[in-house]
């Protein structure tokens, strides 16, 4: 079975809000249309999804509805490649704890898990789950995309449409039923995996009659996924709604929210009418989940500038719990560098790169998230800006690089139940850096492209340009 070659994690769904559902489905039955006509093939399927895959492992503090700082896996990982240099990764990873790893069901390295009613091929997230299980990882699953059968698509292990219009697709009203199971299915096989997100972005749920999303839709949809894990296991935690939250420039946008805006622009009025209707609906929630960037949405603009623009991460995280009390709140993503046409994040240097994502971290921390996961741009070989470790391709890749010091150290340092405590900045420095601390740690980011020396907590020391220093307390 063939890899897919979708990789994008945010960008095709501005596409499709814009043009609607409706392209999306011309799209599909264009594909369907060139399909040559055949049988449902189900080679390499098993009727037994839901038969309990390898050996399931507990970690400890699995059962809570939080789980630290991590990343999500995509299109290439190191769950394939050179022996040894996915071992390295692996072993570089369970030395750092593991870190809480996210994974979906279908698409970004999994094949399609469903492809004839009834018929299974889970070989894809099989080996993925083994590679979080044997790097100490907390596994989480999010639950999308959905099989081209429940799209309106032909069944068939060949017949699997990978282009975005088509995975981007929501499954249809007559199948929701059927994506539940779907899910109760991958609960089973994989028994240790406690932590579940209810689809991705809303992909699929826009109104185009209406020029809104179709919250109505992924309301009903998650309360069936919802009711479905919990029969499984009624300690299986379930989240939602992984809205992207949005921003727009309010001298341009007629969306505009009034009352959920700062310097960094206002958060797009309809988001926050489907964030509404989906609290008000919905079946329970273990955790809330939301993802987006501290850019604008149409235009890119961070504004006032890369670093303040992060201060969204705070404000909507404290908007969202404020809606949902008592919730664990997740980022599922997060971005702070805008993309190119191409979806690359690749303009900045990497200190730079690793500065403003130490800052979004400090941000999203001080908005109340327990948990967050870094988009990992993983590329099959050759440079890689933003990833985490090198292609693992070779046998000399798998080999460590800045963001993962950052993000490892930051799950280490700021674990769910951190205290962040205030620390003195000198008047004349608050400008210039950003600061997270605990009982015991101070994160400092130097905002500017130039040596600085700085005083935090008490001290005065030096600073490279776009440097990030942990201070022992």
């Amino acid at each position: 079975m063939g890899r897919q070659g979708w990789i994008t994690g945010a960008g095709w769904w501005r596409l499709t809000a814009l043009l609607g559902v409706g392209a999306v489905a011309v799209a599909l039955l264009v594909a369907l249309l060139s399909t040559p006509p055949g049988g449902a093939s189900t080679e390499g399927t098993t009727r037994d999804g839901d038969a309990v895959h390898g050996t399931p492992v507990h970690r400890p503090g699995a059962d809570k509805p939080y789980v630290g700082w991590g990343f999500t896996h995509t299109q290439f990982s190191a769950d394939v490649g050179s022996a040894t240099a996915t071992d390295r990764v692996r072993k570089r990873l369970a030395k750092d704890g593991g870190l809480p790893q996210n994974q979906a069901i279908m698409g970004w390295g999994a094949d399609n898990p469903e492809p004839v009613k009834g018929h299974y091929d889970f070989e894809a997230l099989d080996r993925r789950i083994d590679f979080i299980r044997a790097s100490g990882g907390i596994p989480v699953i999010t639950l999308c995309c959905a099989p081209d059968w429940m799209k309106g698509g032909r069944p068939g292990v060949d017949n699997t449409d990978w282009s975005q219009s088509a995975l981007e697709t929501a499954p249809l009203p007559e199948h929701y039923k059927d994506f539940a199971a779907l899910s109760a299915t991958v609960a089973k096989r994989y028994p240790d995996v406690r932590h579940f997100i209810v689809w991705n972005e809303f992909k699929g749920f826009w109104n185009d009659a209406e020029g809104r999303w179709d919250y109505e839709g992924y309301t009903k949809l998650y309360n069936l996924v919802y009711t479905a894990l919990k029969k499984v296991n009624p300690k299986n935690m379930v989240g939602g709604p992984y809205l992207v939250m949005d921003s727009v420039d309010p001298q341009k946008d007629a969306n505009a929210s009034t009352a959920l805006r700062g310097p960094w622009g206002a958060m797009d009025q309809r988001v926050l009418d489907a964030f509404a209707y989906w609290n008000r609906h919905k079946a329970g929630a273990d955790f809330v989940v939301v993802d987006g960037s501290s850019y604008t949405t149409k235009d890119d603009e961070l504004l006032p500038d890369e670093f303040a623009a992060t201060d969204k991460f705070t404000a909507v995280g404290r908007w969202v719990r404020q809606q949902t009390p008592g919730l664990p709140l997740w980022w599922a993503e997060y971005y702070v560098e805008p993309a190119d046409r191409n979806d690359d994040r690749k303009r900045w240097s990497e200190p730079h790169r690793v500065a403003v994502q130490a800052a979004g971290l400090i941000a999203i921390a001080k908005g109340g998230a327990t948990s967050g996961f870094y988009w990992n741009p993983q590329k099959r070989k050759g440079d890689c800006p933003g990833c985490l470790w090198t292609p693992t391709e070779s046998s000399d890749g798998g080999r460590e690089l800045p963001l993962y010091g950052l993000l490892s150290r930051f799950h280490r340092e700021f674990p769910p139940g951190t205290a962040y405590r205030t620390v003195s900045v000198a008047p004349d420095d608050v400008p210039n850096v950003r600061v997270l601390a605990s009982d015991r740690t101070v994160l400092v980011v130097n905002t500017l492209d130039r040596p600085i020396s700085a005083e935090v907590d008490g001290r005065r020391f030096d600073m490279k340009a776009y440097e990030v220093k942990w201070l022992r307390r």
